[in-house]
């Protein structure tokens, strides 16, 4: 799971425990040794908010409309066929009458070691923009009609950013199943304001 920050019940045993350390140090030392705990506790506390911060809920942008905009984040090119199946089936309204939900696709720009190394994310960004060709393909095939847009490496970060603005009603991660991605699964779950649909592809 994603990094929460300090637990709230953490919080009262941490302030207890650095006012028995500030008194104990006073008791022993006198107030040279207390103040001196005290300012090592506090830079604990400061190196702690500073490593671990926070996360606040990632909460999608107001929508302008009533029906649906789902966000579909490609981790690798949208090309199997119970995946596509499945995200054409939720592009679909309910009712007849109802508008056609809003497709964005979301491809994270993946930069390898020796890019990153030299500060090019110009391939990276490449191999996005082809995910994002072939995906859309697929979904057209399957009478889905999207919109795509290139996004951060970090999936949290560019899931975040690009909610800022779009008012998704469900968010679908599609991800290789061999893929090592529990942790960012996990942190989506538990932040996103909106359903939360892991897509194996």
């Amino acid at each position: 799971m994603g990094d929460q920050g300090i637990a709230a019940w953490k919080l009262p045993l941490i302030v207890k425990g650095i006012a028995i350390s500030n008194v104990g140090g006073f008791y022993l030392g006198g107030p040279g040794l207390g103040m001196a705990v005290g300012a090592l506790a506090a830079a604990a506390i400061i190196v702690m908010a500073v490593r671990k911060p926070p996360l606040r809920p990632i909460v999608p942008a107001p929508a302008p409309d009533l029906r649906e905009h789902l966000l579909v984040v490609v981790d690798q090119p949208l090309e199997d066929g119970a995946a596509i199946e499945r995200i054409a089936a939720a592009s679909q309204p309910s009712d007849p009458d109802e508008p056609k939900p809003e497709v964005l696709v979301l491809a994270p720009t993946r930069n390898r070691f020796l890019d990153r190394w030299a500060s090019d994310t110009r391939p990276g960004r490449e191999r996005a923009q082809r995910s994002l060709v072939l995906s859309l393909a697929s979904l057209a095939q399957a009478g889905v009609a999207a919109t795509a847009r290139v996004g951060d490496e970090d999936v949290v970060q560019t899931v975040t950013d690009q909610l800022r603005d779009y008012p998704a009603t469900e968010v679908f991660f599609v991800t290789d199943p061999g893929a090592e991605t529990s942790a960012t699964v996990e942190e989506l779950r538990s932040r996103l304001h909106a359903p939360f649909h892991l897509v194996k592809a």
